[in-house]
Protein backbone atom coordinates (compact mmCIF):
# COMPACT_ATOMS: atom_id res chain seq x y z
CA UNK A 1 0.00 0.00 0.00
CA UNK A 2 2.98 2.27 0.48
CA UNK A 3 3.76 1.64 -3.18
CA UNK A 4 0.24 2.78 -4.04
CA UNK A 5 0.83 6.02 -2.10
CA UNK A 6 4.09 6.54 -3.96
CA UNK A 7 2.35 5.95 -7.29
CA UNK A 8 -0.34 8.49 -6.47
CA UNK A 9 2.28 11.03 -5.38
CA UNK A 10 4.37 10.45 -8.53
CA UNK A 11 1.55 10.94 -11.03
CA UNK A 12 -0.28 13.70 -9.15
CA UNK A 13 1.30 16.62 -11.08
CA UNK A 14 0.21 15.13 -14.40
CA UNK A 15 -3.43 14.17 -13.83
CA UNK A 16 -6.65 15.76 -12.55
CA UNK A 17 -8.32 15.20 -9.18
CA UNK A 18 -10.96 12.96 -10.76
CA UNK A 19 -8.23 10.79 -12.28
CA UNK A 20 -6.41 10.58 -8.94
CA UNK A 21 -9.58 9.38 -7.22
CA UNK A 22 -10.08 6.82 -9.97
CA UNK A 23 -6.49 5.59 -9.57
CA UNK A 24 -6.96 5.47 -5.81
CA UNK A 25 -10.13 3.40 -6.21
CA UNK A 26 -8.62 0.98 -8.67
CA UNK A 27 -5.19 0.49 -7.13
CA UNK A 28 -5.21 1.33 -3.43
CA UNK A 29 -8.78 0.34 -2.61
CA UNK A 30 -8.49 -3.00 -4.41
CA UNK A 31 -5.44 -3.87 -2.30
CA UNK A 32 -7.23 -2.82 0.88
CA UNK A 33 -10.45 -4.69 0.12
CA UNK A 34 -8.72 -8.02 -0.46
CA UNK A 35 -9.80 -10.10 2.52
CA UNK A 36 -10.90 -7.13 4.64
CA UNK A 37 -13.53 -9.23 6.40
CA UNK A 38 -10.75 -11.41 7.81
CA UNK A 39 -8.10 -8.85 8.77
CA UNK A 40 -10.23 -5.70 9.23
CA UNK A 41 -10.59 -6.20 12.97
CA UNK A 42 -6.92 -7.04 13.59
CA UNK A 43 -4.25 -4.72 15.02
CA UNK A 44 -2.62 -4.31 11.59
CA UNK A 45 -5.68 -2.41 10.39
CA UNK A 46 -4.48 0.66 12.33
CA UNK A 47 -1.37 0.85 10.13
CA UNK A 48 -3.43 0.45 6.99
CA UNK A 49 -5.74 3.23 8.16
CA UNK A 50 -2.73 5.54 8.56
CA UNK A 51 -1.47 4.71 5.07
CA UNK A 52 -4.94 5.32 3.70
CA UNK A 53 -5.13 8.73 5.36
CA UNK A 54 -1.74 9.57 3.85
CA UNK A 55 -3.07 8.70 0.39
CA UNK A 56 -6.14 10.90 0.92
CA UNK A 57 -3.91 13.78 2.05
CA UNK A 58 -1.73 13.36 -1.04
CA UNK A 59 -4.77 13.47 -3.31
CA UNK A 60 -6.22 16.58 -1.66
CA UNK A 61 -2.94 18.50 -1.06
CA UNK A 62 -3.34 18.58 2.71
CA UNK A 63 -0.58 18.54 5.30
CA UNK A 64 0.12 15.80 7.83
CA UNK A 65 -1.57 17.74 10.61
CA UNK A 66 -4.88 18.29 8.83
CA UNK A 67 -7.83 16.14 9.80
CA UNK A 68 -9.03 13.61 7.23
CA UNK A 69 -12.55 13.15 8.54
CA UNK A 70 -14.09 15.79 6.29
CA UNK A 71 -11.88 14.68 3.37
CA UNK A 72 -13.37 11.19 3.44
CA UNK A 73 -16.84 12.74 3.34
CA UNK A 74 -15.90 15.20 0.62
CA UNK A 75 -14.46 12.47 -1.62
CA UNK A 76 -17.31 10.07 -0.69
CA UNK A 77 -14.88 7.40 0.50
CA UNK A 78 -15.65 5.16 3.46
CA UNK A 79 -13.17 5.05 6.31
CA UNK A 80 -11.53 1.70 7.06
CA UNK A 81 -13.78 0.83 10.04
CA UNK A 82 -16.86 1.78 8.01
CA UNK A 83 -15.65 -0.26 5.05
CA UNK A 84 -15.02 -3.25 7.34
CA UNK A 85 -18.52 -3.06 8.83
CA UNK A 86 -20.04 -2.65 5.37
CA UNK A 87 -18.14 -5.67 4.01
CA UNK A 88 -19.04 -7.84 7.00
CA UNK A 89 -22.73 -6.93 6.74
CA UNK A 90 -22.75 -7.73 3.03
CA UNK A 91 -21.09 -11.08 3.80
CA UNK A 92 -23.71 -11.86 6.45
CA UNK A 93 -26.62 -11.07 4.14
CA UNK A 94 -25.15 -12.93 1.18
CA UNK A 95 -24.39 -16.00 3.32
CA UNK A 96 -27.48 -16.09 5.50
CA UNK A 97 -27.46 -19.89 5.49
CA UNK A 98 -24.36 -19.85 7.74
CA UNK A 99 -26.19 -18.00 10.51
CA UNK A 100 -29.09 -18.91 12.79
CA UNK A 101 -31.72 -16.38 13.76
CA UNK A 102 -33.28 -16.32 17.21
CA UNK A 103 -36.69 -17.17 15.74
CA UNK A 104 -35.24 -20.48 14.52
CA UNK A 105 -34.17 -21.46 18.05
CA UNK A 106 -37.51 -20.78 19.75
CA UNK A 107 -40.97 -20.16 18.43
CA UNK A 108 -41.78 -17.16 20.63
CA UNK A 109 -42.32 -13.87 18.83
CA UNK A 110 -39.93 -11.60 20.71
CA UNK A 111 -38.50 -8.23 19.75
CA UNK A 112 -35.12 -9.88 19.10
CA UNK A 113 -36.48 -12.68 16.93
CA UNK A 114 -34.87 -11.21 13.80
CA UNK A 115 -31.44 -10.99 15.46
CA UNK A 116 -28.76 -13.52 14.67
CA UNK A 117 -28.00 -15.96 17.45
CA UNK A 118 -24.66 -15.27 19.14
CA UNK A 119 -22.82 -18.17 20.67
CA UNK A 120 -21.76 -17.40 24.22
CA UNK A 121 -18.00 -17.22 24.42
CA UNK A 122 -15.42 -15.48 26.54
CA UNK A 123 -12.55 -15.86 24.11
CA UNK A 124 -11.59 -12.53 22.62
CA UNK A 125 -10.18 -14.31 19.56
CA UNK A 126 -13.66 -15.59 18.75
CA UNK A 127 -15.32 -12.27 19.58
CA UNK A 128 -12.99 -10.40 17.22
CA UNK A 129 -13.63 -12.95 14.49
CA UNK A 130 -15.58 -12.24 11.36
CA UNK A 131 -18.61 -14.42 12.15
CA UNK A 132 -19.11 -13.04 15.66
CA UNK A 133 -18.55 -9.40 14.70
CA UNK A 134 -20.81 -9.89 11.67
CA UNK A 135 -23.60 -11.10 13.94
CA UNK A 136 -23.06 -8.12 16.25
CA UNK A 137 -23.14 -5.65 13.37
CA UNK A 138 -26.27 -7.25 11.91
CA UNK A 139 -28.03 -7.24 15.29
CA UNK A 140 -27.45 -3.47 15.58
CA UNK A 141 -29.30 -2.75 12.33
CA UNK A 142 -32.84 -1.32 12.44
CA UNK A 143 -35.66 -3.87 12.35
CA UNK A 144 -36.96 -2.83 8.91
CA UNK A 145 -33.56 -3.65 7.40
CA UNK A 146 -33.37 -7.01 9.18
CA UNK A 147 -36.76 -7.96 7.74
CA UNK A 148 -35.43 -7.41 4.22
CA UNK A 149 -32.08 -9.05 4.87
CA UNK A 150 -32.60 -11.77 2.26
CA UNK A 151 -31.86 -9.20 -0.43
CA UNK A 152 -28.27 -7.87 -0.20
CA UNK A 153 -29.13 -5.10 -2.67
CA UNK A 154 -31.51 -3.45 -0.21
CA UNK A 155 -28.87 -3.55 2.52
CA UNK A 156 -26.20 -2.04 0.26
CA UNK A 157 -28.55 0.75 -0.82
CA UNK A 158 -29.55 1.53 2.77
CA UNK A 159 -25.97 1.54 4.09
CA UNK A 160 -24.66 3.72 1.27
CA UNK A 161 -27.39 6.30 1.87
CA UNK A 162 -26.74 6.60 5.62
Amino acid sequence: MNKACYTIRAIKPFVSLKSLISIYSSYFRSLMMYGIIFWGNSPISREIFKIRKRAIRIITNKSRRDSCKHLFKQLQILTLPSQYIFSVLVFVTENGNLFVQNKDIHSLNTRNSLDLHLLSTNLSVVQRGMLYSGCNAFNNLPAHIKRNSENPGILKKYLRNT
